[in-house]
């Protein structure tokens, strides 16, 4: 099974190995799609994790007593068609090709079940047509 999560890292926390821990005491990959994370400051890491559905939650619950912040990415992307104007800048940044230019049209393509919400695109867009359902 597959997870997505925001880990709100309190300062005194970001010195912690997750991810090793995640893979060493939990059996859950953890796959980092984006990634804020400084000494001494709030980090911020999104993850796509996977695993046994009971481990992912024992895993979940493990970072909630650690003092980290555990959130399901439930937010999508939006993008509006009405002001997209196709082309392609947000295409170059997705790191999971669920934003395409469809190469007989070059109209772009947003696959939703490839998006991981990274929201790398959001910045990308010239036009302000991308944007989260929050």
């Amino acid at each position: 099974m597959k997870k997505r999560v925001t880990l709100t890292f309190p300062p005194r926390t970001v010195h912690m190995p997750v991810t090793y821990r995640l893979a060493k005491d939990f059996n859950v990959a953890a796959n980092i799609i984006r990634a804020q994370v400084a000494p001494n400051q709030i980090g911020k890491l999104v993850l796509e994790l996977s695993g046994d559905i009971d481990e992912l939650e024992a895993a979940m619950e493990w970072l909630r007593s650690q003092g980290i912040g555990v959130s399901l990415a439930s937010r999508e992307i939006v993008i509006d068609e009405n002001s997209c104007v196709d082309c392609g800048l947000c295409t170059g940044v997705c790191p999971t090709e669920a934003l395409t230019l469809e190469p007989e049209t070059f109209k772009l393509k947003f696959l939703r079940l490839r998006c991981v919400v990274c929201e790398q695109c959001i910045p990308t867009c010239p036009v302000q047509a991308i944007s989260t359902n929050l």
